[in-house]
């Protein structure tokens, strides 16, 4: 494991959104660096923590392993593009402190030991130079495409773009998702808020909605969400055309909960959003510091339909899980 002196005093946020005892699929919307989450107002878009180089090495290793299954693009304006690009850029650099520098044409980067010259307009990377740093070694061998591929290998978060026509319909523009959670970017593509959702079960109420969202997204955000789950693996990509796991712990004290905060930044001139995704995992034995956590995940698994079950993967195991937290919940309780 390396370590960047830049980021390895900065823990990771640990988010409890399981705490209300209900899992629901729903908008769940915040409004970023307003509305206060678990008691904290939060304004930052991207978090860079210690856990960074981790997160940089899986990214490059999906990408090694097949790039185009994680990346693409699809009717995606160039007003809309150059407006994200520059926002990306802008807001890595503002919420790294001082890690990455944004001068407006070039984003370097102090601990991965590269800089990116950025063409918004065009949407290009027109030269990457190297420079010896702590993390260098994690990016000798990534020759980024586009600025979009560069800038998103500079953050923890992956990036998802949604664009809206003249008619009212959206769609997805581009994804670059190295680090999905079970589901292949290239089936989202191109597709609309509605159709990307539609696998999630539970998802119905949400999607009904889903023009009032997504004119809430684009007009009257930024926001902030949270999606979570409990899952035996510890790794961070779970594309499905990745071999299964094997070796998998059936013991529940191994699990982890896997949070993503999602951010959603809307550009009303250009029609579209921006979405960020970060996932979050914490063992369980070290989430549930006390009985009231434990018996709230417990509530939150136990509120789940059988179709949401068998979605998160929690039908074979859910009973051995439930017992374990229902243990925790017990002591001292």
């Amino acid at each position: 494991m390396f370590s960047a002196p830049v980021f390895s005093g900065v823990s990771p946020t640990i988010y409890h959104p399981y705490l209300n005892g209900r899992y629901t699929v729903s908008a769940g919307l915040y409004r970023l660096g307003v509305q206060p989450i678990e008691g904290q107002t939060e304004a930052h878009t991207f978090a860079f923590d210690r856990t960074y180089p981790a997160y940089i090495s899986a990214k490059v290793a999906a990408r090694t392993r097949a790039l185009h299954e994680y990346f693409a693009v699809a009717g995606l304006e160039p007003g809309l593009r150059e407006n994200v690009l520059d926002f990306v850029a802008r807001r890595a650099a503002q919420d790294s402190g001082g890690a990455l520098n944004w001068d407006g044409q070039t984003l370097s980067n102090r601990a991965l030991g590269w800089a990116g010259h950025l063409d918004l307009k065009r949407g290009t990377l027109e030269g990457v130079r190297r420079f010896p740093a702590p993390l260098a070694e994690l990016v000798t061998d990534v020759h980024p495409l586009d600025a979009l591929d560069f800038l998103a290998m500079n953050v923890q978060e992956d990036l998802s773009i949604l664009a809206r026509r003249p008619d009212g319909s959206d769609f997805l523009a581009a994804l670059h998702v190295l680090l999905p959670e079970k589901w292949n970017p290239l089936d989202k593509i191109g597709r609309s808020f509605a159709e990307v959702h539609a696998p999630v079960a539970g998802s119905g109420p949400m999607i009904a909605s889903a023009p009032k969202l997504i004119e809430a997204v684009i007009s009257r955000g930024p926001f902030v969400r949270f999606v979570w789950g409990v899952t035996p693996s510890g790794e961070l990509d779970h594309h499905p055309n990745l071999a299964p796991e094997v070796g998998l712990p059936t013991d529940p004290s191994r699990f982890f909960l896997r949070v993503e905060r999602q951010t959603l930044h809307g550009f009303p001139a250009q029609q579209g959003a921006l979405f960020t995704i970060r996932a979050y995992l914490y063992p369980l034995t070290e989430l549930l510091a006390s009985p009231q956590k434990a018996d709230a995940l417990a509530s939150g698994i136990r509120s789940m339909t059988p179709e949401q079950l068998t979605y998160k993967g929690l039908t074979r195991s859910g009973a051995a899980l439930l017992d374990w937290l229902d243990g925790r919940a017990r002591v001292d309780g």
